[in-house]
């Protein structure tokens, strides 16, 4: 073909291309010729990445020089543009699935063999079915030194695309269910973080922080002072970086402000009449981890350490946040009552406007469920460690996140270690643990 015919082809290629609604898939992609416009990698180069991935898992080939090809790829991603980035994401997820004729096969072949002597040769064959090859991709990524550094941010930054592109969440589920295992808490190690500890470790304390803002060197000073506690999550393929971090206080009874806690002038507590253990924060710090449980394993781990150190510990609780509240309240209080709570710091105590906030919060505590867990994320995660509700505390965050996410309120849940399975059994038959004191707000 002369290079004017073969020009001419491409014009009529064009112009006689059916057009399309939404974006091609990866399998049209990869059998086309020309790039469409929204479209990062051309065809031809779409197929040359999807070489080079099933190069990296060949299994002609050794562990090392999988592992050489595995850094290669990871060299071109950490100057490619996002969009390039997700095309590769797309080749991942889309291109390395399990065969499904020998998935039918091994099941039907499992579900024959179920009540005979052949059972369990046959569970194992069907399991090794279901294997994708993604999953030796990424461990073969993970080989690397850097590797697992490298699918932790990949997954972080492939995290927000989940929403507008469902095609992306075979390869998201893999790799949580790979970084479940790799980051099993028997992996992890508890280290306290003081004062002393390396200025890099301490700076991510105040990268980190998710729930009360770090102001300055001095702030998180306090917060590492003689009465209070630090610990965090470690895992040995991420050094220098904790997976999860606990503030405590040590006091001698339950904290009902966050202002004390924060306020940097205060003096230090007298450990030798500490009998309470506040924790006032709890930080999760990789956002590709989502999914991977570290925080009620972080908690116990925590508690056995507290009480070594100070056997006179004898109450452990928290003083937390409610940052559903103020949305379910906006869909679901009067407007007279969200009107009124506008100005909720100048409401006297005996205010009924108060009285009524109380109430509206003591419920949405106690009885919001959805899908048979707490509508409110933190009371998720701690009802769902075996705690309860305890009580609640008015202007306990006057802080302007406070105001805006609980009208100032905020809750002690309380850990009452002879009572955490009864808690998570009442809650797990779609009752909340709740105190009285709780109950007594009900309206």
């Amino acid at each position: 073909m002369t290079p004017p015919d073969w020009l001419a082809q491409g014009v009529s290629m064009l112009r006689s291309a059916p057009k399309t609604t939404g974006p091609r898939s990866t399998q049209e992609r990869l059998d086309a010729t020309l790039r469409q416009d929204e479209e990062a990698m051309s065809p031809r180069m779409l197929r040359q990445s999807l070489k080079e991935l099933q190069a990296i898992v060949d299994p002609t080939v050794s562990e090392v020089e999988g592992g050489r090809r595995a850094q290669a790829m990871m060299d071109w991603y950490a100057t490619a543009s996002p969009p390039h980035r997700r095309d590769l994401w797309l080749l991942m997820s889309e291109r390395f699935v399990a065969d499904p004729q020998h998935v039918k096969k091994a099941q039907a072949q499992f579900a024959a063999a179920v009540g005979t002597p052949d059972e369990a040769a046959a569970e194992v064959l069907y399991r090794r079915a279901t294997v994708s090859p993604r999953r030796r991709l990424l461990q073969r990524f993970s080989a690397n030194p850097e590797g697992v550094r490298f699918l932790v941010d990949m997954r972080a930054e492939l995290q927000p695309q989940l929403r507008s592109d469902k095609r992306l969440f075979a390869l998201d589920v893999e790799m949580e269910y790979m970084f479940s295992t790799w980051f099993d808490v028997g992996f992890l190690d508890l280290r306290r973080i003081t004062w002393d500890s390396p200025a890099s470790l301490v700076e991510k304390l105040i990268k980190y922080e998710a729930v009360h803002d770090i102001r300055s060197w001095s702030d998180v000073k306090n917060r590492l002072d003689s009465d209070r506690r630090c610990y965090g999550f470690f895992h040995p393929r991420l050094p220098g970086e904790p997976l999860i971090f606990v503030e405590v206080a040590l006091m001698n009874e339950i904290a009902a402000s966050i202002t004390p806690l924060l306020d940097e002038a205060a003096a230090p507590a007298d450990l030798g009449k500490a009998t309470t253990a506040i924790f006032y924060s709890i930080s999760n710090t990789q956002t590709g981890l989502k999914g991977v449980s570290f925080g009620d394993s972080l908690i116990k781990r925590v508690v056995e350490t507290l009480k070594q150190e100070f056997p006179r510990l004898k109450t452990f609780a928290t003083l937390s946040p409610i940052p559903g509240l103020r949305g379910w309240l906006t869909k679901n209080a009067p407007a007279d009552m969200l009107k009124a709570w506008e100005r909720v710091e100048e409401l006297a105590e005996n205010a009924p406007e108060r009285r009524t906030l109380m109430g509206w919060a003591a419920r949405y505590l106690g009885d919001e469920l959805n899908e048979g867990k707490p509508l409110d994320p933190v009371a998720r995660f701690h009802l769902g460690n075996g705690a309860r509700v305890e009580r609640l505390n008015w202007a306990a965050d006057p802080s302007a996140k406070g105001l805006k996410q609980s009208y100032g309120l905020m809750v002690n849940y309380l850990y009452d270690l002879k009572r955490l399975d009864k808690h998570r059994a009442s809650l797990a038959q779609g009752k909340i643990p709740i105190a009285a004191a709780i109950k007594d707000h009900y309206l």
